[in-house]
């Protein structure tokens, strides 16, 4: 079992990861035009074929997982130290790490299977 301090320091490296893929996502689909007057844009993002060209690039595939991942520990983490902070009996805040851990990595799987599936259109 790690330490809580570990918990935390990873806390705070999935909130940088989600810090760095929103911004390269804010900047594909909302400064497109920028990106194609600059010569790297695709034009119209929300067609559906730009939809689909994105979701068949590994680099789209690996970074919805990285982001899913980032932002599942993040927030369920989060979650988890709120309600730890109203002074839960032990066998209480075992079973909501237990039901978030579960929770998160069904999610997790879930969402995984939909990004690799999207590839694979």
């Amino acid at each position: 079992m790690l330490k809580e301090s570990t918990y935390w320091y990873l806390f705070l490296l999935a909130g940088l990861f989600i810090l760095v893929l929103l911004s390269i996502h804010m900047t594909i689909m909302h400064l497109d035009q920028l990106l194609v007057a600059i010569g790297i844009g695709s034009g119209d993002v929300l067609k559906f074929q730009s939809v689909l060209a994105r979701g068949r690039q590994s680099f789209f595939m690996v970074s919805y997982i990285i982001l899913l991942g980032a932002a599942l520990y993040h927030g369920l983490y989060g979650l988890r130290t709120i309600l730890f902070e109203l002074n839960l009996k032990k066998g209480l805040q075992t079973a909501i790490t237990a039901v978030l851990l579960i929770g998160g990595l069904g999610i997790f799987v879930y969402g995984t299977y939909v990004a690799i599936a999207a590839k694979m259109m």
